[in-house]
């Protein structure tokens, strides 16, 4: 073949090949990116409130409900072993999912604790528990172990100088805490800040009382965080920085109309086959605005995992466990 045709033929291949990559590039930048989640009962997370309100109709978001997550810990277990694309877990269980090797990132707090948005131990009118003193040796209900409520007793059991396995824990599900308290089959019920729901129905029914809540015990911090794979976000950076971004939007549109809110979950709830008329009780999401992580939010915890030696000293942080935008876009 003349060399001349032969360097327009490998030229045209190579042209072609350029197309095709520029094709797959383009595709690649609009094909939608799916987030696949476990939903909590009860209760839903601004992501789920931004995709009802249509705040990801104009992105490449689409967001999947694949079930519901006993606690966050299974969540986590979830997106370790990729069932899932976004994890939510109380901070205290993603710091330790971290240090355990799981390469994640706190993407931005779904709720935030406060005098407002609060876990809250109950006991019945009548039960001789009057204060975080008196909880040593009692039985309490959580909806997990390893997360946000187990570490809370631990906390407070700490702060009133008793041993911090004085109590003893048992899981049992959000709807059912109730029955269980009524029923005598635990001293106390421990309510979580993202089961308002729950806590409104059994104030209700009256003959309870709190003992504490927890941010007499932390202070005004977040709860918990959405999470994803440090990989997922260095692939799709635009994709992670829009999840954020209208997961805020959506929490605070949340807290400007709260009775709007309200309505958007009990039409969610009753969709999943709940009950929708719970959502009367939600007290709302408790963030800051643009749900604004802080350092401490982070440093709190990893304090505390720290002095009880389930965390080397000084190896994490909220440096290198939050978000950071800008280095997600120079993946």
């Amino acid at each position: 073949m003349n060399a001349f045709f032969q360097y327009l033929g490998l030229s045209g291949i190579a042209a072609g090949l350029s197309f095709a990559l520029i094709g797959l590039a383009s595709a690649q930048a609009t094909d939608p990116v799916t987030l696949r989640y476990l939903a909590g009962q009860g209760n839903i997370s601004p992501h789920e409130l931004a995709e009802a309100l249509g705040y990801f109709k104009n992105t490449r978001i689409q967001l999947q409900n694949v079930g519901y997550a006993p606690g966050g810990p299974a969540s986590l277990f979830a997106l370790a072993s990729g069932s899932v694309d976004i994890g939510s877990a109380a901070t205290s269980a993603v710091i330790n999912s971290i240090a355990s090797g799981n390469d994640f990132v706190a993407a931005y707090p779904t709720n935030g604790i406060n005098q407002q948005v609060q876990s809250v131990f109950y006991v019945l009118d009548d039960s001789p528990v009057h204060s975080i003193a008196d909880i040593s040796g009692k039985t309490i209900a959580v909806n997990t172990l390893g997360a946000h409520l187990d570490y809370t007793v631990r906390e407070a059991l700490h702060g009133a100088g008793l041993a911090e396995n004085a109590a003893k824990l048992v899981v049992v599900p959000g709807p059912q805490l109730e029955q269980t308290l009524r029923s005598h089959q635990v001293d106390i019920a421990a309510v979580g800040y993202w089961q308002a729901t729950f806590k409104g129905a059994l104030l209700a029914n009256g003959g309870v009382r709190a003992i504490f809540g927890d941010s007499d015990v932390l202070g005004d911090i977040a709860g918990g965080f959405a999470v994803l794979r440090r990989d997922f976000v260095g692939a799709h950076p635009e994709a992670a920085r829009q999840f954020i971004e209208q997961s805020a939007r959506a929490a605070d549109w949340a807290r400007e109309h709260p009775d709007e809110a309200r309505a958007v979950l009990a039409k969610i709830l009753n969709e999943r086959g709940e009950n929708g008329d719970l959502a009367k009780y939600w007290t709302g999401f408790g963030l800051r605005q643009g749900a604004r992580a802080t350092d401490r939010d982070i440093d709190f915890w990893t304090g505390v995992l720290e002095r009880d030696g389930a965390l080397p000293k000084g190896k994490f942080s909220a440096r290198n466990i939050l978000f950071h935008p800008d280095v997600a876009s120079s993946n």
